[in-house]
């Protein structure tokens, strides 16, 4: 399956490790360090122009960070993370 991060970027579900809110999880010193270091790795693509919302982190090599418009929340749902994660629970 795959991932529409907003405007030509597309990932595969499988090589996504994580959907985080960038208002809420930037909060963290360990992640505002984490995200640095991604960029001046060169390993940070910004999607839109537009206000960021989230940032995904891959599974690619090397891991990379994408910063997407669209809130963490849409792209969980998008991607079926969220019923995934509810079947579990009915197991």
């Amino acid at each position: 399956m795959y991932l529409h991060l907003g405007q030509d970027t597309i990932l595969r579900t499988k090589d996504i490790l994580g959907i985080f809110d960038l208002d809420t999880a930037s909060l963290s010193r360990h992640t505002r360090d984490f995200l640095a270091r991604a960029q001046q790795n060169n390993r940070v693509i910004t999607v839109s122009e537009e206000l960021p919302k989230s940032f995904i982190v891959t599974a690619q090599h090397p891991p990379t960070v994408y910063i997407s418009q669209i809130s963490a929340a849409t792209l969980k749902k998008r991607s079926g993370f969220l019923q995934d994660v509810g079947s579990i629970g009915h197991l």
